[in-house]
C-alpha cells in the first residue's frame, strides 16, 4: 500500500485537476496509480505528463532501446511497477519475452540481445548503479548510435531513475485500492 492515499475521485474532479485528469488518460489510456499520486500537485503532474511524454513518444531513439532501458532500471531500482507497466509496451516495440525474463542477468544471454541493445543495457547497468559513467563507455554509445541517440538514451535512463525512485519512495504499487472508504 502507498505511504501516502492517492488523490480521491472527489479531489480529481475539482477544476484545478479535472483537465489534467483528463489530459493523462487521454495520452496513457487510463489514470494510472502514479499519476493519481503526482495529481496531489497539479504542477508536478503536469510538468511529469510533459517531460514523460516527449521522452517515451517523441525521441529518435528505438523503442527496443528505451524499453528494454526502462525496464532495466526498473529492476536495478526495485520498482516492480515500473517494470509491469513497461513490459507490455517492450514487446509492443519487438523485445521477446525471453529478452524481458532475462534482463535482471542479462549478461548471462547476450545471444537474446543486439549489440546496441546491449551497449544500451551497459549503459542502463552504470548509470543506474554508478551514476558516473567511464569516457569510453560513453564514446563506445556514441559511436554506435551518434550523438544525438546517446543523448536520449542518457536522457531515458536518468528519467526512469526519477520515476523508480519516486515510486518506490511513496511505494506505489499497480495492485493499491486507490479510493478507499473514508476511515
Amino acid at each position: 500500500m502507498a505511504h501516502l492515499r492517492y488523490t480521491s475521485t472527489a479531489e480529481l474532479a475539482d477544476p484545478e485537476r479535472a483537465p489534467l485528469a483528463a489530459r493523462v488518460v487521454a495520452e496513457r489510456g487510463e489514470l494510472l496509480h502514479l499519476y493519481q499520486m503526482l495529481l496531489h500537485s497539479p504542477p508536478l503532474a503536469e510538468g511529469w505528463l510533459y517531460f514523460l511524454t516527449r521522452v517515451r513518444q517523441q525521441l529518435a531513439l528505438p523503442g527496443d532501446l528505451r524499453e528494454l532501458v526502462i525496464v532495466q532500471v526498473a529492476h536495478h531500482n526495485g520498482a516492480p511497477y515500473e517494470a509491469a507497466q513497461h513490459a507490455p509496451i517492450a514487446r509492443r516495440e519487438g523485445v521477446s519475452a525471453a529478452a524481458l525474463a532475462a534482463l535482471p542477468d542479462w549478461r548471462a544471454a547476450p545471444a537474446l540481445f543486439s549489440p546496441a541493445q546491449q551497449l544500451a543495457l551497459a549503459l542502463a547497468d552504470t548509470m543506474t548503479r554508478q551514476v558516473q559513467v567511464p569516457a569510453e563507455q560513453m564514446a563506445a554509445v556514441r559511436d554506435a548510435l551518434g550523438e544525438r541517440q546517446a543523448v536520449e538514451l542518457a536522457g531515458v535512463i536518468a528519467a526512469y531513475n526519477m520515476v523508480s525512485r519516486f515510486l518506490e519512495a511513496l511505494a506505489i504499487h499497480h495492485d493499491d485500492e486507490r479510493d478507499p472508504p473514508p476511515p
